[in-house]
């Protein structure tokens, strides 16, 4: 009996132990499904577009606006047509900032119902100028007047110059050039600005444009299509 009563009293001990431990996990995972829950909950999903409001009759898109939350160094940009999206959570503040705009702060709702918000962001312009700066090879005028007037140019030289200056010596100097910095941020800009002209409508099609039809038949006529001979 006592041996019987021993083997009982363990099979006891293990089967409240199993059932102890069968409630601990039980509880765990709804406690981490709960809190897995609460905070998908708090997730938004937020997007919009970024606009230059400093005039109300024309608005057009900041492009590469930067977006960071706050608090929390995570953000993203916007696209070259001002559009973002971002993964936020209820009650954070999103910073707007881009050069040459004021800085913005949004606070999404608390207790925003839904997972998804959009807005439209407004942004004004906040240009800052700097002072003229001008540099001179020579501490005056009056020191460039001195250097100008003393400077021997000889026949050799002006040869020299005439020979660089030349149309075919110029032409083929500038085909054989790559664009620089500013060159290629002008055409850069030049494409932004023909594509905001357009924006939200389809750019027009040369192939309907009588205009340059005229001006096609006019190059035709001069001969401009010839192949010319190097």
């Amino acid at each position: 009996m006592g041996s019987l009563y021993l083997k009982y009293q363990g099979m006891n001990i293990y089967y409240i132990r199993f059932t102890s431990l069968l409630v601990f996990l039980l509880t765990l995972n709804v406690a981490f499904s709960q809190k897995n829950n609460n905070d998908q909950q708090q997730l938004v999903q937020f997007s919009g577009l970024i606009l230059d409001g400093s005039d109300q009759a024309e608005l057009f898109p900041v492009p590469y606006t930067n977006i960071l939350i706050k608090g929390k160094n995570r953000g993203t940009y916007a696209d070259l047509k001002g559009f973002f999206s971002i993964v936020v959570e209820k009650g954070d503040v999103i910073i707007f900032s881009a050069v040459g705009y004021k800085t913005i702060e949004f606070q999404v709702d608390k207790d925003l119902k839904d997972d998804k918000y959009s807005i439209v962001q407004l942004m004004s312009q906040d240009p800052y100028n700097l002072p003229e700066t001008v540099v001179f090879p020579w501490p005056s005028r009056d020191h460039f007047r001195l250097e100008f007037l003393a400077m021997d140019v000889t026949p050799e030289l002006q040869k020299i110059a005439a020979t660089n200056m030349a149309k075919e010596v110029l032409k083929k100097a500038e085909s054989a050039v790559a664009y620089d910095g500013n060159e290629n941020a002008d055409y850069f800009m030049r494409q932004q600005a023909s594509n905001y002209y357009h924006y939200g409508q389809r750019p027009p099609m040369n192939i309907f444009n009588p205009i340059a039809w005229k001006k096609f038949f006019d190059a035709w006529k001069k001969g401009d299509f010839k192949k010319k001979d190097d």
